[in-house]
Protein backbone atom coordinates (compact mmCIF):
# COMPACT_ATOMS: atom_id res chain seq x y z
CA UNK A 1 0.00 0.00 0.00
CA UNK A 2 1.32 3.56 -0.80
CA UNK A 3 0.00 6.94 -0.45
CA UNK A 4 -1.26 9.03 -2.99
CA UNK A 5 2.45 10.78 -3.72
CA UNK A 6 4.02 7.41 -3.20
CA UNK A 7 6.16 8.95 -0.39
CA UNK A 8 5.61 6.38 2.26
CA UNK A 9 4.91 2.15 1.46
CA UNK A 10 3.03 -0.39 4.17
CA UNK A 11 3.66 -3.66 3.97
CA UNK A 12 1.18 -6.18 5.31
CA UNK A 13 0.01 -9.80 5.26
CA UNK A 14 -3.83 -11.19 4.99
CA UNK A 15 -6.38 -13.74 4.02
CA UNK A 16 -8.46 -11.75 2.33
CA UNK A 17 -6.72 -8.75 -0.11
CA UNK A 18 -9.78 -7.17 -1.23
CA UNK A 19 -11.69 -7.09 2.72
CA UNK A 20 -7.82 -5.50 3.63
CA UNK A 21 -7.47 -2.98 0.91
CA UNK A 22 -11.07 -1.89 1.58
CA UNK A 23 -10.28 -1.29 5.16
CA UNK A 24 -7.49 0.42 4.40
CA UNK A 25 -9.33 2.76 2.03
CA UNK A 26 -12.55 3.17 4.28
CA UNK A 27 -9.76 3.93 6.90
CA UNK A 28 -11.36 1.54 9.10
CA UNK A 29 -8.06 0.58 11.37
CA UNK A 30 -5.95 2.49 13.52
CA UNK A 31 -2.44 2.73 12.34
CA UNK A 32 0.38 3.08 9.85
CA UNK A 33 -2.10 3.22 6.91
CA UNK A 34 -4.65 5.89 7.99
CA UNK A 35 -1.79 8.15 9.06
CA UNK A 36 -0.04 8.28 6.66
CA UNK A 37 -2.64 7.73 3.75
CA UNK A 38 -1.63 4.70 2.17
CA UNK A 39 -4.71 3.40 0.46
CA UNK A 40 -3.35 2.47 -2.80
CA UNK A 41 -2.62 -0.70 -3.45
CA UNK A 42 0.40 -0.42 -5.41
CA UNK A 43 2.04 -4.21 -5.70
CA UNK A 44 0.81 -7.71 -3.98
CA UNK A 45 1.90 -11.49 -4.26
CA UNK A 46 -0.43 -14.82 -3.32
CA UNK A 47 0.40 -17.30 -1.92
CA UNK A 48 -1.68 -20.66 -1.01
CA UNK A 49 0.54 -21.19 2.61
CA UNK A 50 0.66 -18.64 5.08
CA UNK A 51 3.82 -19.58 6.25
CA UNK A 52 5.47 -18.65 3.28
CA UNK A 53 3.31 -15.34 3.02
CA UNK A 54 4.38 -14.29 6.51
CA UNK A 55 7.93 -14.94 5.60
CA UNK A 56 8.21 -13.12 2.44
CA UNK A 57 6.41 -9.82 4.35
CA UNK A 58 9.03 -10.38 6.79
CA UNK A 59 11.80 -9.82 3.39
CA UNK A 60 9.67 -7.05 2.23
CA UNK A 61 9.96 -4.76 5.47
CA UNK A 62 13.52 -5.43 5.60
CA UNK A 63 14.17 -4.04 1.80
CA UNK A 64 15.61 -0.64 1.52
CA UNK A 65 12.74 1.68 -0.45
CA UNK A 66 14.76 1.62 -3.69
CA UNK A 67 14.76 -2.16 -3.79
CA UNK A 68 10.94 -1.67 -3.10
CA UNK A 69 10.48 0.26 -6.03
CA UNK A 70 11.98 -1.63 -8.33
CA UNK A 71 9.76 -4.62 -7.56
CA UNK A 72 7.04 -1.82 -7.39
CA UNK A 73 7.76 -0.89 -10.84
CA UNK A 74 8.48 -4.42 -12.43
CA UNK A 75 4.83 -4.97 -11.61
CA UNK A 76 3.36 -1.82 -11.69
CA UNK A 77 5.52 0.86 -13.98
CA UNK A 78 2.67 3.86 -13.46
CA UNK A 79 2.07 2.94 -9.52
CA UNK A 80 -1.67 2.49 -10.38
CA UNK A 81 -4.36 1.55 -7.69
CA UNK A 82 -4.63 -1.94 -8.17
CA UNK A 83 -7.66 -2.36 -5.99
CA UNK A 84 -9.96 -1.92 -8.95
CA UNK A 85 -8.55 -5.02 -11.20
CA UNK A 86 -8.41 -7.06 -8.08
CA UNK A 87 -12.20 -6.72 -7.35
Amino acid sequence: MSNKRHTVFYTGVTNDLVRRVYEHKEKLTEGFTKKYNANHLVYFEQFSDPEEAIFREKQLKDYRRSKKMALIMKLNPGLKDLFYEIC
